[in-house]
């Protein structure tokens, strides 16, 4: 059974069903259900009481129009591996009652493939392309749990919010731009709740897989056109250096080993690459130069946690001020007080999020945060880089214990300080 999956090999799942709607009931008329929600399920129906939808399914649905689905279509990456998504499910779903969905990062539904007949079940719940399938929306369902929790999510009847969605279970997956990180939408296959497989989580999964398998294999061709194009720059110059692509990617080094990408570089800013120590990037018309700065120094960064956090960085004669967001915040100070033993990806998922099961959004904000900052925390484990030297204010408390922005933190770690 996959660790996300709703049910086990064997699950009478009439019966299941049945037991389902009972504890829903019990839950929405404030009663005592006789079997508990799971975890993941009893954190989604907390978020949406506090929506005010309507459990009766009453709620409505206004999807986009055409044009802004088709808009949304062009502007994803997703656009571009869709049709291999689709030969995974096409050959099954007649058979198999299902329907696969792929919505963008907004939970927007921006494509869908299955039988005439399950498209009109989806058709009448308003389960169709430019419907908006977040929780704040359309309640628990698994894509929408599955943008809140940064997790796989699979679903099975009476734990969905809305009564008219009983009657389906739903299996659903992020898919993150394996070069940026960034999340770019949701793999999601549904279907009549009784005709639920154990299968189906290791089909999304795979699909998932073979989606983020074939943005990587564009991430290379690309890399491969940009050293053709800087050919004639690297062979005019001469000492380490590294080229890289806007996202830090590498795709030629010279006079130094790399792990295959570095900080994404920006002009304003110098960055900190091991091997070739602070370096100021120099943009070309297809790419970045990464060269040493003539002399080595040290980075001071000043982290203010007031409302709006931000950072103030001095380093390689210049020096910048930028705002960062709460998460980044929070990664900073964590690795700022675990010093340099460092967090593992587990010990900062616990921290941020009170559980190990978000490894995948602790690497994606970390990733953020280089990109936002530049090299300033190193892997493996997650520490802050040893040419940092970070000061952290606390404006309007004395100490760390009495600062607004640690006692108002939705973070385990962090909220932790203020004791």
């Amino acid at each position: 059974m996959s660790s996300f999956s709703a049910i086990a090999p064997g699950t009478d799942l009439p019966r299941h069903a049945r037991d389902l709607v009972r504890m829903h009931d019990a839950v929405i008329g404030g009663g005592k259900p006789a079997m508990r929600p799971r975890a993941v399920v009893a954190r989604s129906w907390s978020r949406v009481f506090e929506t005010g939808l309507d459990p009766s399914g009453g709620n409505v649905r206004i999807p986009f129009p055409v044009e802004e689905v088709e808009r949304r279509r062009r502007q994803s990456p997703l656009s571009t591996v869709i049709g291999d998504l689709t030969q995974i499910v096409a050959p099954v779903a007649d058979a198999s009652q299902l329907l696969l969905v792929v919505t963008d990062a907004d939970g927007v539904i921006l494509w869908r493939n299955g039988s005439a007949r399950i498209r009109a079940r989806a058709d009448a719940l308003g389960f169709r392309e430019g419907s908006v399938w977040t929780e704040s929306a359309v309640g628990t369902n698994a894509i929408g749990t599955a943008l809140a929790e940064a997790a796989p999510v699979q679903l099975f009847s009476g734990e969905h919010f809305e009564q008219s969605q009983h009657p389906w279970y739903c299996t659903a997956a992020p898919v993150h731009d394996p070069i940026s990180g960034e999340l770019l939408g949701i793999v999601d296959v549904s279907g009549p709740a009784l005709t639920l497989h154990p299968a189906i989580s290791a089909l999304v999964d795979t699909a998932v897989r073979l989606a983020e398998s074939q943005l990587w294999r564009r991430h290379e061709q690309r890399l491969d056109h940009l050293r053709t194009r800087a050919a004639p720059v690297l062979a005019s110059v001469s000492g380490p250096l590294l080229l890289v692509d806007d996202h830090g990617w590498v795709a030629h080094a010279s006079g130094v080993a790399t792990t295959g990408r570095v900080a994404a570089p920006r002009g304003d800013r110098p960055i900190t690459v091991p091997g070739l120590g602070l370096c100021m990037p120099e943009q070309l018309s297809h790419g970045w130069l990464i060269r040493p700065a003539e002399r080595t120094s040290r980075i001071s960064m000043t982290l203010r946690l007031s409302s709006t956090p931000s950072v103030e960085v001095t380093g390689a004669d210049s020096s910048w001020h930028s705002s960062v967001t709460v998460r980044h915040a929070e990664i900073l100070l964590l690795l700022h007080r675990h010093g340099p033993a460092g967090m593992t990806v587990t010990d900062l998922g616990h921290a941020l999020f009170g559980d190990a099961d978000h490894a995948v959004a602790v690497r994606a904000e970390v990733s953020r945060l280089r990109r936002a900052l530049g090299t300033v925390v190193d892997s493996r484990p997650y520490r802050l880089t040893e040419s940092v030297d970070l000061v952290v204010e606390t404006p309007g408390a004395e100490r760390l214990s009495e600062c607004a922005f640690v006692r108002r933190s939705t973070s385990p770690g962090v909220r932790a300080l203020a004791t």
